[in-house]
């Protein structure tokens, strides 16, 4: 079975897994997101050994598979040539318990046979050091122990237990209960307990998503992206992650192959505000706790692009040779070297969502003064760093510039200081950051613009365009309207686009030129059409966008332009942010329904 990217995660903001059309899960690390893969199917070829977890029915004929409504609980049936059929009900528990969420390290499967006499056999074979081999096991009277490398998962069932470890064929004649987590007896019926759990955490959904304000259109596709969403959280420390995946290459044999399991400064911040517009504060709430964590770490100096989910600053890229890679393509990376780079952009990053405190009377911790002092130093740094040369948002590994998003990311730093201590009263300080921010403008507008072209271009200095200068509009640097912003997105879309997608660049990088245009890079796209008057053509683009998703209603970072293949690693927390900001701004006032 030759892997591909259409599947359905499920999760519970501690841990999460990558399920196939036929309900196998085929991606999954712990104990934490950038662990070891305990499934690691889908970096091992088209017929794994190991790393994965099957049910397989016999004489399947069809298979059925849908979020159940509104919830990040996944439903798969299998339907045999004799009409026997099995329904499996797969999710990560996630309810409240104790008067706090309960979110074990544990994947949970309900089955269930719906018609016929079903024959079922059940393969659960998770691996260990990067898919280099099988997890050992030892096994009791209801359960098996699989001794992964950081960490040792515990299956308890109330199926016989041989069933499993012989992988043998039975029919399955009544209800049973799979519960894949920590290393310690399940105090209850499995069953009951893994049911009433199942009936929990289809409540937690729901009540999550009953909170969304949603736009009148597109309800469904920005529901699916903000559940989607919540499951990149890390909720112990509040990092969102950019993808589950690792390696993924962005095509065909690109070698363009990272590591996405961290958190990106700059990734998170797209990730919130499109939240924000939601109003899933919580997210928010949670990831400003990391944001001040890193403020202080930083004391004011060099922050990093990317961390660790746990907060480590070091996270060594390192290539594994134990798996093939996806679709047999090498390398397969972990960690990732980005962490050494210097992208001034996070600046601005840090500071945006953190200003939001000030203002905000939903958050049950609002911004204090000791908060505005400590993001002060960060202001600092912005202003120090806004003139120079960096690897940029696309971090490049063999190129510096002095790019022009990285500047506006540091002059937005500064004007919102401003508006930030203009609230708090700070007159003084409100003065600084404006004039800081006056200065940079200047410099920018001096150093990126091109008056005979009339057009910003991507770097002090330089000529070429990347699709960042698309965000001039969206951080308030220039009006959508303004004669510059126009002409620059006239050069964009004459030299950017292809087809209905838009590359991010398409000047020659440290791996050659691209081939695949970038998600989020198109939705950029869709916005700027309709900030400049051309709704219609930005709906038709974003319902061209919309049908490029998987079933599961998701997108990985990039896309072929020639036959619409999803590549890179998946599902990508910038497409699902593009989703969501795209529907607000394109959707039908709710008054037109009201």
């Amino acid at each position: 079975m030759t892997p591909n990217l259409d599947l359905a995660p499920i999760g519970n903001c501690s841990v999460s897994a990558l399920v196939d059309r036929q309900g196998r899960f085929v991606w999954a690390c712990a104990p934490r997101i950038d662990g070891d893969p305990v499934f690691s199917a889908l970096m091992d070829g088209a017929s794994p050994e190991h790393g994965f977890w099957a049910v397989e029915l016999e004489g399947q004929v069809a298979v059925e598979q849908a979020y159940v409504r509104n919830t990040a609980v996944l439903r798969t049936v299998l339907t045999a040539a004799d009409g026997g059929a099995v329904e499996i009900l797969d999710f990560c528990p996630r309810h409240l318990k104790h008067s706090r969420i309960y979110r074990p390290i544990a994947f949970a499967r309900v089955m269930r046979p719906l018609s016929g006499a079903p024959r079922v056999t059940m393969r659960l074979r998770p691996s260990a050091d990067w898919g280099a081999r099988a997890a050992e096991r030892t096994s009791g009277s209801n359960h098996i122990r699989y001794l992964c490398r950081d960490v040792t998962l515990r299956l308890t069932t109330n199926c016989p237990v041989s069933h499993v470890l012989n992988e043998r064929a039975f029919r399955l004649e009544e209800e049973m209960a799979f519960f894949l987590g920590p290393d310690e007896g399940y105090d209850q019926s499995v069953l009951a307990g893994v049911t009433a759990a199942l009936d929990l955490t289809i409540a937690h959904w729901k009540h999550w998503t009953r909170t969304l304000y949603l736009p009148l259109d597109w309800q469904e596709a920005v529901i699916r992206a903000a559940i989607t969403l919540k499951l990149c959280v890390y909720e112990e420390t509040g990092a969102i992650v950019a993808a589950m995946t690792t390696s993924v290459p962005e095509f065909p044999e690109s070698g363009r192959n990272w590591d996405y399991r961290y958190c990106w400064i700059r990734d998170a911040y797209y990730t919130v505000r499109a939240l924000n517009r939601l109003g899933a504060v919580d997210i928010l709430e949670s990831y400003l706790g990391y944001l001040r964590n890193l403020v202080d770490a930083s004391a004011g100096g060099h922050v990093q692009p990317v961390y660790g989910v746990g907060l480590e600053p070091a996270i060594v890229e390192r290539i594994v040779d134990s798996v093939e890679g996806y679709r047999g393509m090498k390398p397969v990376r972990v960690g990732n070297q980005a962490h050494e780079h210097l992208q001034h952009d996070v600046y601005g990053q840090i500071v945006l969502p953190l200003v939001q405190a000030f203002f905000d009377h939903r958050l049950l911790r609002p911004g204090t003064i000791e908060d505005f002092r400590a993001l002060e130093k960060v202001g600092d740094r912005a202003f120090a760093m806004h003139d120079q040369v960096d690897a940029g948002l696309w971090e490049f590994r063999t190129i510096a510039r002095v790019h022009t998003y990285s500047s506006v990311m540091c002059w937005a730093a500064c004007d919102r200081l401003a508006k930030a201590a203009h609230h708090l009263g700070l007159n003084d300080r409100c003065e600084l950051w404006r004039e800081r921010a006056r200065v940079i403008r200047e410099r920018i507008e001096a150093e990126a613009y091109l008056p005979d072209e009339g057009r910003f271009a991507a770097s002090f200095g330089g000529t070429e365009l990347d699709a960042s200068l698309l965000q001039m509009t969206d951080l308030g640097f220039l009006d959508a309207h303004d004669p510059r912003q126009v002409k620059t997105f006239e050069a964009v879309e004459r030299d950017l686009k292809r087809g209905p997608y838009l590359f991010r660049y398409v000047h020659p990088d440290d791996f050659g030129e691209p081939e695949t245009a970038f998600n989020f890079c198109t939705f950029w796209y869709i916005e700027a059409l309709a900030l400049n008057g051309r709704v219609e053509e930005a709906r038709v683009i974003f319902e061209e966008m919309l049908s490029r998703r998987t079933h599961a209603g998701l997108l990985s970072e990039d896309i072929s332009i020639q036959d619409g293949e999803l590549w890179g690693n998946y599902p990508q927390t910038y497409s699902l942010v593009g989703i969501i900001n795209c529907a607000v701004l394109l959707s039908r006032s709710w008054t037109d329904a009201r």
